[in-house]
């Protein structure tokens, strides 16, 4: 085998597979922040009127990443397999947890895979190990596709984070696990805030304010309510990232196939096996 350079990612960034991930997140961001842009009128559970269009509109996202990254031959068979077993496998840690007092057991599982395989995959694993373990534990509602969006921001940030290795990367995990956990709790209280709190406190959402007045009232808000539970899976998060992150990312970047820029693959002679080799020795075919 030619020694070659690891790629970033399982499911590559490449333009159509990026213009997917642009449209998946714009579209996320306005079914969280359309309240703050647009004063929603009446009170109730929020976005329960807009939550089937938006869950609509995640899941033909989520396939258009997926096929964007086949069509451009950043995803194979073999990581579509790879998606499946970790999907299995978080959906099985989130019900173990299911967020009891703010305890949440997949979050290091979304951010170590995400650094591994990249920022598509992230994005799709988020999705469907929230949808696969809302289904196993009886969790649909209208918070499914916001849950769904979020946990897709948490894998997909992970893949853009700086290159590095050994205990540095294992303390850059964990911050950015702590963050993207304290970042979930506050986008999912977006969720619903501007439609159920009262008027008149400091925490209130004030229809029509300025996007950064309502935004402190919701940091406000996030602090008063829920921190708590949001720094239980801060805490958790981190925990898991620091035990099982060194072992766990030598296990998964075994899967990732290692190639050199602009090479082919070459069936070897032996049932079952194959090797790559630069673009100019599979064409000349095996050096003598």
């Amino acid at each position: 085998m030619i020694p070659g350079r690891r790629p970033r990612g399982a499911i590559a960034i490449r333009p159509r597979t990026a213009l997917m991930l642009l449209i998946a997140t714009t579209a996320g961001l306005v079914a969280f922040c359309w309240p703050l842009l647009v004063p929603p009128a009446g009170t109730g559970i929020g976005h329960v009127a807009d939550a089937p269009l938006v869950f609509a509109a995640v899941l033909p996202l989520l396939i258009a990443v997926t096929v964007a990254g086949l069509s451009e031959g950043g995803i194979d068979a073999r990581t579509v397999a790879i998606l499946g077993v970790l999907t299995g496998v978080g959906t099985v840690v989130r019900s173990l947890g299911a967020g009891t007092s703010g305890v949440e057991l997949v979050f290091f599982l979304l951010v170590i895979a995400g650094r591994v395989f990249g920022v598509g995959f992230g994005f799709v694993l988020g999705s469907t190990t929230i949808l696969a373990s809302a289904m196993l534990t009886a969790g649909v509602g209208p918070w499914l596709p916001f849950q769904m969006l979020a946990a897709s921001w948490v894998g997909a940030g992970a893949g853009l984070l700086p290159r590095t290795r050994g205990r540095s990367e294992t303390v850059m995990l964990t911050v950015y696990g702590i963050t993207a956990a304290l970042l979930f709790g506050l986008l999912m209280n977006l969720w619903f805030w501007p439609f159920v709190t009262p008027d008149g406190t400091a925490t209130s959402f004030v229809a029509g304010a300025p996007v950064m007045e309502n935004l402190g009232r919701l940091i406000v808000f996030t602090v008063v309510t829920s921190l708590g539970w949001d720094l239980m899976r801060a805490v958790t998060t981190a925990l898991l990232i620091v035990v099982t992150g060194p072992h766990l990312l030598r296990t998964l970047r075994r899967m990732v196939p290692t190639v050199t820029f602009g090479s082919t693959m070459r069936a070897n002679p032996k049932p079952g096996v194959a090797s790559w080799q630069s673009g100019s020795s599979a064409r000349n075919g095996p050096r003598r």
